[in-house]
């Protein structure tokens, strides 16, 4: 996917660590102080991994990424319990949720961003994600590590989208504001949702997989579902010495008014009319 290198607010001397992060370990305090002190700023929203650019680029903050795995060097195994649950874990559960409701059995990872108006249902949110405001993510959904998802977007249950940490310059999943992904939909691989998507259950998105336009036959992009539009999971047919076989796609089924909210009655009727079950 395209992107590019951003300017990082985290300190240079992540990057000198990650220079030597072969030797580092637990007992390098002054290490463990530099990259606790990195992923707080995460934790806090105040530095994120990614984001879309006014030019419509994802930008990447390598030393975000760096400083997330360096964690898992010079962090400690350390013992934790909630109720009868048992944990033994070397990242600790976040702890910052101003502005924020998290139903019992919501489960968010210290160094993840959630902005006020967020609301988690029991679900599982990756260290170095970043949820903007007024979303919900739905029971059993899951937010990779390093994901980032807009404002007013709805994660359906059971919907994942996939966790991308290395290498630090990788490309992760962005689902932009006001999309919708539907009930066990899949976006992985540092695939993207454009702003006001709906993407239709079961569908799988990947870096790979080609998204089309069911009323030209044109393929739009790889990995990418354009703003403002409807796109469900299909197939098409290729030859292959063996025989024809159909092979994954995301097809683009209606294109949406910009701005145009989510009518679920709507919504269901477009799919209906293509056959697809909703």
């Amino acid at each position: 996917m395209s992107h590019q290198s951003v300017p990082s607010p985290l300190p240079a001397a992540v990057d000198e660590l990650w220079e030597r992060r072969a030797e580092l370990s637990p007992r390098d305090v002054d290490a463990r102080a530099v990259v606790v002190g990195a992923v707080d700023l995460l934790d806090e929203g105040k530095a994120r991994v990614a984001r879309v650019s006014d030019d419509g680029e994802v930008v990447v903050d390598e030393r975000a990424k760096r400083a997330i795995l360096l964690a898992f060097k010079v962090l400690g195994m350390a013992r934790s319990q909630v109720g009868d649950f048992h944990h033994h874990d070397r990242v600790p559960l976040k702890s910052r949720f101003d502005g924020v409701r998290v139903v019992p059995g919501a489960i968010a990872r210290w160094g993840s961003y959630l902005a006020p108006g967020v609301v988690l249902m029991p679900s599982f949110t990756n260290i170095g994600a970043y949820v903007d405001s007024g979303t919900m993510i739905d029971t059993w959904a899951t937010v990779g590590s390093c994901a980032q998802v807009g404002k007013n977007v709805h994660l359906s249950g059971g919907a994942g989208l996939g966790g991308v940490l290395e290498p630090p310059n990788a490309v992760p999943v962005v689902v932009e504001d006001d999309a919708l992904i539907g009930s066990r939909a899949m976006i992985v691989e540092g695939a993207r949702v454009g702003r006001g998507a709906v993407v239709g259950a079961g569908t799988i998105l990947s870096a790979s997989i080609p998204v089309i336009d069911v009323q030209t036959g044109e393929e739009l992009a790889r990995g990418r579902v354009p703003d403002w539009c409807v796109a469900v999971g299909g197939t098409r047919q290729k030859e292959f010495p063996g025989g024809t076989f159909g092979l994954p796609c995301v097809l683009v089924m209606k294109r949406l008014e910009p701005g145009q909210r989510h009518d679920k009655a709507a919504l269901n009727e477009v799919l209906r009319e293509h056959g697809v079950n909703t």
